[in-house]
Order: C-alpha cells, then sequence, then structure tokens
C-alpha cells in the first residue's frame, strides 16, 4: 500500500475555495471562470469579464475561525486584463498555556494565529476562443511570534469550442518551501553540563522544518445548455490532482432563470478515498452537497449588483455557510 501524503504541505489555508457561486456548484469552476474569483480558480478567465468588477467573499469556517477574500478585476481591451486579491484567515485571541502553566488566569498572556495571501493577476486572449493566465502571490503564515512568508505563482489555460464547450485547466501554489521562523525558536544553551562555571546561557536557536506549498492541478469541463426562453442550465465537473490528498472529482450545475435569479448545487471531493495499510475501503471525504443561491439586479443608471449564498454540509462540522457580494461597472 502507498504512502498518503496528508499534513505535508504548509499554507493549507490555500486549498480553501472563495466564493459562494463556485462553492455552490461543489467547486468545479475552473473551466467556468467567468467572474472575479477566477483568480482563485483559473486566472485565464478574467479575460471573459467586460466590466470593472469588484467582489468580497466572507465565511465562517471551521473550530471558529474566519475566512476572506477579495478581489478586483480590471479589463483592459485587447492589452488583456489585470487583477489583485486577497486572502485572509482570523481567529480570535487565544490564552497561551504552557507545561509549567496549563491553565492560565484571564489575566494571562494571549496568542492568535492568521495567514494571508495577496496575489496580481494578467490574462489575455491568444485566439478568440484561447486565453492565458498567471497569477504571482505572496503568502505568510503567523502564530504567536513566529511567521513564514513565501512567493507562489499561479497558472490558467481556458479554451471554448466552436459549440461553447468550455475546457479549462490550472496549477495553482507552484513555489517554494515555507517553514516558521521567530523570537519562539530561540533558546539558551549549555554546551557542556557536566562542566561548572561554564558559559550556560549562550544564544541558540532551534531549526524548524520547512514544507512544501499546497500544489493543485485542475482539469474540467463545462457546457452552458438553454432549456427556453430565459431558462437555462450550466453544468461542469472538475477533475483535481493535489500533491497531498488522493484525486477526486468536483461536480455541480447552476439553474439561471432569466438572469436574475439562480439556483446552484454541486458536490466536491467526489470518488475521494484515503487509504491506510489497516483500512481495506478508506476513508471518504468530511465534505458532502453544496447548495447556493444568488441575485442579480441592474441599479439603474448604476452598477449590477450580485449577492451569493452558499451552504455546505461538512460532516461532523456540521454546515458551512458563506456569502459574496459583487459589484460590476
Amino acid at each position: 500500500m502507498a504512502q498518503n501524503n496528508i499534513a505535508t504541505t504548509s499554507a493549507a489555508f490555500l486549498e480553501i475555495g472563495p466564493g459562494a457561486r463556485s462553492l455552490g456548484m461543489g467547486s468545479s469552476f475552473v473551466s467556468v471562470a467567468d467572474d472575479a474569483n477566477s483568480l482563485y480558480w483559473n486566472p485565464a478567465g478574467i479575460v471573459n469579464i467586460q466590466k470593472n468588477e469588484v467582489q468580497s467573499f466572507y465565511s465562517p469556517w471551521l473550530v471558529e475561525t474566519q475566512y476572506y477574500y477579495n478581489t478586483a478585476v480590471v479589463p483592459m481591451g485587447v492589452l488583456g486584463s489585470i487583477g489583485v486579491s486577497f486572502t485572509a484567515v482570523t481567529m480570535d485571541e487565544m490564552m497561551v498555556r504552557t507545561v509549567q502553566e496549563p491553565n492560565p488566569s484571564e489575566y494571562g498572556q494571549r496568542f492568535d494565529a492568521g495567514n494571508i495571501a495577496m496575489g496580481i493577476a494578467y490574462a489575455k486572449k491568444l485566439t478568440d476562443r484561447f486565453s492565458f493566465g498567471v497569477q504571482a502571490k505572496f503568502i505568510q503564515e503567523k502564530i504567536w511570534q513566529m511567521s513564514a512568508q513565501g512567493l507562489a505563482i499561479d497558472i490558467g489555460t481556458l479554451f471554448i469550442t466552436k459549440k461553447d464547450l468550455r475546457i479549462g485547466m490550472s496549477v495553482s501554489n507552484f513555489g517554494g518551501k515555507l517553514g516558521m521562523e521567530g523570537v519562539n525558536t530561540l533558546v539558551d544553551i549549555d554546551v557542556d553540563e557536566n562542566i561548572y562555571g561554564n558559559n550556560d546561557r549562550i544564544d541558540g536557536s532551534l531549526g524548524t522544518s520547512k514544507w512544501p506549498l499546497p500544489l493543485m492541478f485542475r482539469f474540467g469541463l463545462s457546457k452552458n445548455v438553454k432549456i427556453t426562453n430565459g431558462l437555462s442550465i450550466l453544468v461542469s465537473g472538475d477533475a483535481i490532482h493535489p500533491n497531498n490528498n488522493p484525486e477526486y472529482l468536483n461536480l455541480g450545475m447552476e439553474l439561471d432563470v432569466q438572469d436574475l435569479l439562480f439556483l446552484r448545487v454541486g458536490r466536491s471531493h467526489t470518488l475521494y478515498q484515503l487509504k491506510f495499510d489497516d483500512l481495506k475501503n478508506g476513508i471518504g471525504p468530511e465534505q458532502g452537497l453544496s447548495f447556493g443561491g444568488g441575485l442579480k439586479y441592474q441599479i439603474p443608471r448604476g452598477p449590477i449588483v450580485k449577492v451569493d449564498y452558499v451552504l455546505t454540509d461538512f460532516g461532523v462540522f456540521k454546515n458551512v455557510e458563506g456569502y459574496s457580494i459583487s459589484l460590476t461597472f
């Protein structure tokens, strides 16, 4: 039996997908990629945005953490499109607990943890049907007085056939390794405890291991099917190959009613099976079905406003909600 690679990468927050619309479709979005959230799923998709768009996503994530994703895209005509993104994962402060003081008082020392990623992207149509995009990101993880920083690149392509079948592919988080550094690794060292009177407080530092980023390869297909005038359905599917998990599929669909009301359903991590030597059938994912909806409204002489909502079943973690709002002007 092959070994699994769970917990062998750093910056795990980069695997959290943003956008109530994309999550409502089971995270099968690499070939859809037609709004500001494309910077995460497939940066090549921002060439499909015809007007300036700003989008913000918020989700009260697992175990009392907060997830934020904000992005903006500016189309530049024949020159292509540019975009910027900002990701943050935060948590409330907690009491510092040590072996010597496992139950500190409310006036004791506190710590917090958080992660951020900032990216800038560029995409351009190489032909009328084929586009290419790239995003460069700065990544930081922090806990108490320790932090790790690094750079990564996302690359994506998008091809639309003559029958409007969309084919998307992306590679996310291609970069170096991250390792924690900071004052919490500083220690005092006694070179030889058997010698009396020597300097027993020589400054030293504990070494920390560096771990690769969660590299992800996505390949997907999607197609919009018109049912009647004002009613259409978008179906999509992605195949995911991560470097720290088994392969799996994401599947989803979106019902469009008069380009005003949107209903979505999807499932991520389909066919996911985590194998161990002592388990015959393996372990399935905690993620279940996702359900979502959205409204689109054109403000008279103003921007287009889109509001979306998603609810995802996370098994023992119960349900996770997400909210998106975007402005197109």
